[in-house]
């Protein structure tokens, strides 16, 4: 008994001096980046299936997030939250230093005031409410 108690107390030195002899852990720092939204503003109003510019800010990108694409979705601010239609993105793969990109609203959008433009990297940023009106 004595010499496996002895067996298991030499396995955990060993172990235990790996852990004090190991290099230490440099932390990583991620970078989490949203661009700034500059159009749509609050309160404008846009009609269902015109096409329309959404831009955003590229002035304070970090240099390493000058590669990054976005996607550019469509949603209502209800029930505290921003309901993006995930299913049916405005904008895919639109380069983050392009700062903006033409996009077509759904033709079939309704009438609302609680609309909201999300641009998504690895990050995402809301726009203010903005108005959808009926395209006729």
């Amino acid at each position: 008994m004595f010499s496996s108690l002895f067996s298991v107390f030499s396995a955990l030195l060993l172990g235990l001096s790996y852990l004090v002899n190991a290099a230490p852990v440099k932390p990583t720092e991620l970078l989490a980046f949203a661009p700034t939204i500059t159009s749509p503003t609050a309160g404008v109003v846009w009609p269902a299936g015109s096409k329309q510019n959404v831009t955003w800010a590229t002035n304070n990108v970090p240099p390493e997030a000058h590669n990054y694409t976005l996607v550019v979705l469509l949603g209502f601010f209800a029930n505290h939250s921003e309901n993006l239609d995930i299913k049916h993105p405005l904008a895919t793969q639109v380069p983050i230093m392009q700062g903006s990109v033409i996009v077509t609203l759904p033709p079939n959008a309704t009438y609302g005031t609680n609309y909201t433009i999300v641009v998504i990297g690895d990050s995402g940023d809301a726009s203010p409410a903005f108005t959808i009106t009926n395209s006729n």
